[in-house]
């Protein structure tokens, strides 16, 4: 979610003058040419480094890289010790946030240090704290670090009037403070952040990046994206202005996350594939994050295969435990689902509370169909407690999403059905079209439960539509399939799957116990449901196994003789 740190230096030099005018009117090519007139003269170190600054505007990390480490070196071989530390911090976040290379970014943060000792305070000395705090909360989840290191960068900012460094400071603060649910004042930091960052006071323009990004980061962790889209539009349109093209890219990341939940996903897969071409040459690392937005899409879409493949190609990235748990979800192995979703808290902080709230949605659910009720009220408890804290639309749907799908897995109907017309409501309210989907389909569900089919038949046929609308196969082959149980529950015919008959079965477990009766072979099933044959032929090993049943025949009986009349 950053930019590389670089500052302009001031030498005298006509032609670094010139370059540096050049970046300030847009103009990235010409001040390329001016700093590499330069090279020669007595402030080549000036120029490489200017040099590097322009190449980073035209998205070149390589050139970048490149020419901030012959700075570093002519800045160290002639003894300037300050703007040896400046290129040695530039270089550590180039390192990291640009390549993933945390040894490396190490490395030069510990040279920006030691060239550092003993001097004066200086801009370097806060702009190294500062950048270091953005690492620590940022990339390593290190709250004491980060803190620590804030304090020293806003105490430097003041003393010398930095006000790009103070501003910064607020805005990783900013961030922290959101993350552990201190909703109200975190955000009011970034308000001012951004704003201060769109309307051109915080200079230079990686330092406006970041700190524009931490906004619409925030934006997404407490999923305000109304609000999300609307900073994008502003800070594109600086980036745009100033032809700064590292700060489009990475800010397009939050605008494919707003286009996945509205299910505007051509533009968010057109927006994916710009990341990917733009991440091979500005930031290879952000490829990463890039197949991770695309696994999430490809499973909304029902595309499973090509969603798992898209996770392989993530790697090590800490949001595909969270991407593998949804699909394990919907797949029906609930256990693979609550593994990934407690790997995935493994590798949080412990004040991350918000970045939490995706997980317990599916941990709830997760753990209500393993029959671990008590476990699947904690996660809900925990989620409203959450919500409590972030009353976002979307938040609030999360909730009453997880306490109706935990009523539906004990067939307590009467409950279910307000708390998925509630979670329907704000999921629209927020625009969250996939979402707004699944509550609809488990809101059918209930109504079918309390024997209210025509209600029911409406819900999932506004469910089908709206997923065709999307795109999404396995949403609609489910609408599919509750609209034929609604339509031979009518006709005076027991449905299969309908509502759980059979005692100590959960409701999938009931489901697949219906078709097993309607003589459906398991791969008939899988189609049906939209598992795989493996997680069908699980169920139905679970059935026999809680039933104590010898085979498949003794359990179409006994779901016979219980089967509603």
């Amino acid at each position: 979610m950053a930019t590389t740190p670089l500052r302009f230096p001031a030498p005298p030099g006509a032609a670094l003058n010139a370059g540096r005018a050049a970046l300030g009117r847009g103009e990235p090519e010409k001040a390329q040419e001016s700093f590499r007139s330069a090279l020669e003269g007595t402030d080549a170190a000036e120029a490489h480094e200017g040099l590097a600054l322009a190449s980073w505007y035209l998205g070149d990390a390589d050139a970048a890289m490149k020419a901030l480490e012959t700075a570093y070196e002519q800045y160290h071989t002639r003894g300037d010790r300050a703007s040896a530390a400046r290129a040695a911090t530039a270089l550590a976040l180039n390192a990291e946030l640009v390549y993933g290379r945390s040894a490396v970014a190490s490395g030069w943060l510990q040279l920006a240090r030691r060239n550092l000792e003993g001097l004066p305070r200086s801009a370097e000395h806060a702009w190294l704290a500062a950048w270091e705090a953005h690492l620590a909360l940022l990339y390593y989840n290190d709250f004491e670090t980060a803190e620590k290191r804030i304090a020293e960068a806003r105490a430097i900012a003041r003393e010398l009037g930095l006000r790009g460094v103070e501003l910064l400071s607020l805005g990783i603060e900013g961030v922290a403070m959101v993350s552990r649910c201190e909703i109200d004042e975190g955000m009011r930091r970034l308000d001012e952040v951004t704003a201060a960052a769109v309307g051109g006071e915080i200079s230079p323009e990686d330092a406006a990046g970041n700190a524009s990004c931490y906004m619409m980061t925030a934006c997404e962790r407490v999923q305000d994206f109304d609000r999300a889209i609307q900073w994008y539009e502003k800070v594109k349109e600086r980036c745009d202005r100033v032809r700064y093209a590292p700060g489009a890219m990475f800010c397009r990341d939050h605008l494919v996350g707003v286009l996945i939940w509205r299910g505007e996903w051509a533009e968010a897969e057109r927006e994916i594939d710009a990341m990917l071409r733009e991440s091979a040459r500005t930031a290879p690392r952000f490829a990463q994050t890039a197949y991770v937005r695309l696994a999430h899409l490809r499973h909304r879409q029902g595309r499973g295969a090509e969603a798992a493949e898209a996770l392989e190609r993530a790697g090590p990235h800490s949001g595909t435990s969270l991407a593998r748990a949804a699909m394990a979800l919907d797949d029906g192995d609930a256990d693979a689902a609550a593994a990934c979703v407690q790997r995935f808290f493994r590798r949080m902080a412990s004040e991350e509370r918000l970045d939490r709230a995706r997980g317990l949605e599916i941990l709830a659910r997760a753990e209500a169909r393993r029959g671990r009720a008590a476990e699947a009220r904690a996660a809900v408890d925990e989620l409203r407690d959450l919500a409590a804290a972030v009353p976002t639309d979307a938040m609030r749907a999360a909730v009453r999403a997880c306490e109706g799908a935990l009523a539906l897995e004990s067939s307590r109907f009467a409950e279910a059905v307000p708390a998925l017309e509630d979670a329907v409501d704000f999921y629209e309210r927020a625009r969250g079209a996939w979402d707004a989907v699944r509550a609809r389909l488990d809101l059918s569900r209930g109504l079918a439960g309390l024997g209210r089919a025509a209600d029911a038949e409406r819900e999932a046929r506004a469910a089908r539509s709206a997923a065709e609308r999307l795109g999404t196969s396995r949403e609609a082959a489910r609408a599919a399939s509750l609209l034929d149980s609604i339509a031979k529950k009518r006709g005076g015919r027991a449905v299969a799957g309908a509502a759980s008959v059979v005692p100590g079965l959960s409701a999938r477990e009931n489901e697949v116990l219906g078709l097993v009766a309607a003589g459906l072979s398991n791969a008939e099933i899988a189609e049906k449901l939209c598992l795989s044959d493996h997680t069908v032929k699980r169920h139905v090993a679970n059935i026999l196994g809680k039933l104590d049943l010898p085979s498949r025949a003794a359990a179409a009986a006994l779901y016979a003789r219980q089967k509603p009349a």
